[in-house]
């Protein structure tokens, strides 16, 4: 998952995609910005 601000890629997920074929969202902690910002899902 990639961060919404500095785009730094910091967590991995998985998902099925057949029940969820759109991009996963979720607030998390960005150890480069020091605070909970937005991620979302990467190719």
């Amino acid at each position: 998952m990639e961060c919404t601000e500095c785009h730094e890629r910091t967590y991995l997920s998985s998902k099925n995609r057949r029940n969820n074929p759109d991009r996963l969202e979720l607030k998390k902690y960005c150890p480069r910005e020091r605070k909970v910002t937005l991620h979302r899902e990467t190719k």
